[in-house]
């Protein structure tokens, strides 16, 4: 080979790493514009705004949100952490059922539950039309708990977001040497007493981070807390942005709750890396199940099914039967239209997200330094933004270029150019990326970490360039983690509500958008008909993830 040609190869692999560099640096500037907007945009909306906002509802949002953080952080805690348990360490009959059933309730949005159950629970469902039947009640000669408020949101969103906090306790108690709690019990300890004491506190890292993750989620919740008239910032700065056309104190708003996400982030940032616990031992020994007879075994049978019978089998039932009542048909030619808007809304997310996902991760193995390590730190920052705040972020900067085109078009040319960004589906494509890009390169790495660093030096030395060793090296293997990577981020966008409903084109709705609507009309029979496709698309990551918690066992 002459000097000549190498000097080329040199030259074209330095220049492919630069490129995708720079791709990925663009990726992370584009996850950090929406939290930059909404920061210019509510510096610049002026102290009028500002005071009015804490003259009127700024108190109330931060004291409901504060309020369901705390009620959802400790229900998801005592439900995971209490089913994690019992399935990991003890043995009951249907264990092996319960193990693997009790993350079905993951492919259900809060949202969906909340129609399920309103329909049930409140003043004409069936429950109480029943009590009132039975008894000869009037209205008002009983009480009965209130579906729509506080408690009735939170209860909606423990029951969907505890698998979080199951499945990492779960790892955790999997991965814990016996000898410490054998330790405890040998000195006198008793069962209960041998868990708080060690148990616990060796799992506290893996079950703070999956409490973070759930409290992440319900900050970033609109669809159930609007649905029940709970007033959250969540709601605030859509009822800011469109009832009250303020976007100054929408802006506001959502630098609020942005500020609350990230210092949420920061922690479970924190805890992730400083919580660790290394086992001392030379060699690990399992864990000895306790075999539970009589009421403890039906105890343990109760505890666990009640989580997969209200969050995943009782709302399947009702928006079933909701749906037959319905007159909504799935096949006609409006709701095909529904499904192929949200088919190809998630579908080019998805593929747009695993894209930018391989480009930064990739940059971060091919050039490790603080220019990938930022970049793919600010990347991630996009799944602790409700998607409210990135719709807003998104927005302001795009709605001010697009008017300050159409300006100078018009002075220049005599054109009107319109909303050539702002009104277009790619912007809403954009938001997909910022808020699931993390969930994508989650995937991604941990499928990347089977790639031996060999391998990389092995493709360089047959005179592979990067992009040639990502192409034939890494993704034929990373093809299983990048299918995960898919569907992951397709589902999430099926079930996205807050960033559809604010930044969705004119005459442009999904199936999350038309449930919501008729939802919001007290059509509750009719929002079940989309909501139980959303909740089938669901399904597809949590079988997924259901053979991967019944592999670990």
């Amino acid at each position: 080979m002459s000097a000549e040609t190498l000097d080329i190869k040199v030259r074209s692999r330095t220049w492919d790493g630069r490129r995708i560099g720079a791709i990925a640096v663009v990726i992370a500037a584009l996850c950090a514009l929406p939290m930059i907007a909404v920061l210019l945009a509510a510096l610049t909306g002026g102290t009028d705004t500002l005071q009015h906002l804490i003259q009127t509802v700024l108190g109330r949002y931060t004291a409901t949100t504060l309020s369901l953080v705390v009620l959802v952080a400790t229900g998801t805690f005592a439900v995971g952490v209490g089913a994690a348990w019992l399935v990991t360490m003890t043995r009951f009959p249907g264990v092996r059922f319960f193990e693997i059933a009790l993350v079905l309730p993951l492919a259900f949005p809060a949202y969906v539950l909340a129609y399920a159950y309103t329909h049930v629970l409140d003043h004409p469902g069936i429950v109480q039309t029943t009590l009132r039947g039975l008894f000869g009640w009037g209205p008002r000669d009983y009480w009965f708990p209130e579906i729509r408020s506080l408690g009735g949101a939170a209860a909606m969103l423990v029951l969907v977001l505890y698998p979080y906090v199951y499945l990492l306790a779960r790892a955790a108690f999997l991965q814990q040497s016996g000898t410490t709690f054998l330790a405890a019990r040998a000195l006198g300890s008793t069962a209960w007493a041998a868990f708080f004491k060690v148990s616990l506190p060796l799992a506290r890292p893996a079950i703070a981070g999956g409490v973070l993750l759930a409290v992440m989620e319900t900050i970033a919740d609109f669809g159930t807390v609007a649905y029940f008239g709970v007033q959250t910032f969540a709601t605030g700065i859509y009822t800011s942005w469109f009832s009250l056309a303020d976007r100054g104190g929408a802006a506001q708003l959502a630098l609020c709750l942005l500020s609350f996400a990230l210092l949420l982030a920061m922690l479970e940032r924190y805890q992730r890396g400083d919580a660790q616990y290394h086992d001392g031992g030379r060699r690990a020994v399992a864990m000895p199940p306790a075999q539970l007879v009589g009421l403890r075994a039906t105890g343990a049978v109760v505890l666990c099914g009640l989580p997969v019978l209200l969050g995943a089998v009782l709302p399947g039932v009702i928006l079933f039967s909701m749906g037959l009542g319905s007159e909504q048909d799935l096949l006609s030619p409006r709701y095909l239209g529904f499904i192929r808007n949200s088919v190809t809304l998630a579908g080019v997310a998805a593929v747009v997200t695993v894209l930018a996902a391989i480009c930064v991760g990739f940059y971060q193995r091919l050039r490790p330094g603080r220019t990938s390590r930022t970049s793919g730190y600010v990347a991630r920052l996009g799944y602790a933004v409700p998607g409210g705040v990135i719709a807003v972020g998104l927005m302001v900067p795009f709605a001010a270029f697009d008017n300050a085109l159409d300006a100078w078009m018009r002075a220049t040319f005599d054109v009107r150019t319109g909303l050539l960004i702002t009104g277009s589906i790619w912007l809403l494509v954009g938001a997909y990326m910022v808020r699931f890009l993390a969930a994508a390169l989650g995937a991604y790495e941990g499928g990347q970490a089977m790639v031996h660093a060999n391998m990389d030096a092995a493709s360089r030395s047959l005179g592979q360039g990067p992009l040639g060793t990502l192409r034939r090296v890494h993704l034929p293997i990373l093809a299983p983690s990048l299918l995960t990577a898919l569907l992951i981020v397709f589902v999430d966008v099926m079930k996205e509500l807050p960033a559809t409903l604010i930044m969705r084109p004119f005459n442009f709705d999904t199936l999350a958008v038309q449930a919501y609507r008729l939802a919001s009309d007290e059509r509750l029979e009719g929002a079940a008909v989309p909501s139980l496709v959303i909740v089938a698309m669901g399904l597809l990551p949590v079988i997924l993830i259901c053979r991967q918690v019944g592999k670990r066992r």
